[in-house]
């Protein structure tokens, strides 16, 4: 009849796809859920308390002996909300604070087609805990300080607002964010 081998091989055949079956059940499932949380609407508010931008000779910030970058830090009051993020799939979600804002094409008005436009990312965390997941920081200065590919940052306005990575255990990673409707105007140099 059957060998050992052939029988050994139909289990763990068998076994394999019960595993993958369970693993879109369990990712359907846990996407639904973050659905009727309805987690694409989250809301928080934002309010930069200083923001500082300083011109750097170094590479280390973009720039070079000769040629230095405007450099943009930022102390910021943010309070959201993300436990309708968690569920019982939910490994970790990864928060950014971000400022969007039209890259030097579009504001020169160039003869280009496509839109553009440049992010940075000021500050970030990684969420482990669903008890974690409620910010309230106060007056929490940004971990990175941000350049962009163009010399000049100074008077140009960009949109903050909080990004995340929803990472399940099993499943696609999710992606969304928290607009805070936070128009942004970076500083002129200080040294400038």
């Amino acid at each position: 009849m059957f060998s050992i081998t052939q029988r050994a091989q139909d289990v763990s055949s068998m076994i394999t796809t019960s595993i993958g079956v369970l693993a879109v059940l369990i990712s359907i499932s846990s996407l639904i859920q973050l659905y009727l949380n309805d987690y694409n609407n989250l809301s928080g508010e934002l309010s930069v308390r200083k923001a500082q931008n300083s011109v750097k000779f170094t590479r280390s910030f973009g720039g070079n002996a000769r040629n230095g970058k405007e450099n943009v830090r930022l102390s910021f009051d943010m309070e959201t909300d993300l436990t309708p993020l968690f569920n019982w799939n939910t490994k970790q979600v990864f928060v950014y604070l971000v400022g969007e804002y039209d890259g030097l094409n579009v504001l020169k008005k160039a003869k280009v087609a496509k839109d553009e436009s440049s992010k940075v990312v000021f500050w970030d965390k990684i969420i482990r805990d669903k008890a974690d997941a409620v910010l309230d920081l106060k007056n929490t200065r940004s971990k990175y300080t941000v350049w962009d590919y163009y010399q000049k940052m100074g008077n140009r306005t960009a949109n903050l607002k909080l990004e995340y990575n929803i990472q399940p255990h099993v499943g696609p990673l999710v992606w969304g964010s928290v607009d805070f409707n936070y128009p942004f105007e970076f500083p002129e140099p200080k040294n400038a």
